[in-house]
């Protein structure tokens, strides 16, 4: 089952984006993973709390796959990086629909 990594980002310094950009985004793809939205461009309609200033969104292949690329020793430094340049959440969110094990 398809598996859903949503990052919520609010940047206290830019100074790791690049390089993060640029050695992530070949780790993710290895692993079969697909960024489906890297973007600023963020709206809130309900709920608390302000919007992220930026938000990603990646499709895994599974929960697996996407736990390994998080736990991985190649993403370690990175993950790192993020946390320290940025705070926000990072999510997994599993490719299944609840409402079709009603019908």
């Amino acid at each position: 089952m398809k598996c859903y990594a949503i990052g919520e980002i609010n940047f206290s310094n830019h100074h790791w984006v690049n390089d993060y950009l640029k050695n992530v985004t070949p780790l993710v793809e290895k692993l079969g993973g697909i960024y489906l939205a890297r973007t600023s461009s963020v709206e809130l309609l309900e709920g608390e709390g302000g919007s992220p200033q930026t938000v990603v969104l990646i499709q895994f292949p599974s929960k697996e796959v996407a736990m390994k690329f998080y736990h991985s020793d190649e993403y370690e430094s990175y993950k790192k990086a993020w946390k320290d340049g940025s705070h926000g959440r990072f999510i997994l969110v599993d490719g299944h629909d609840v409402a079709l094990d009603q019908i």
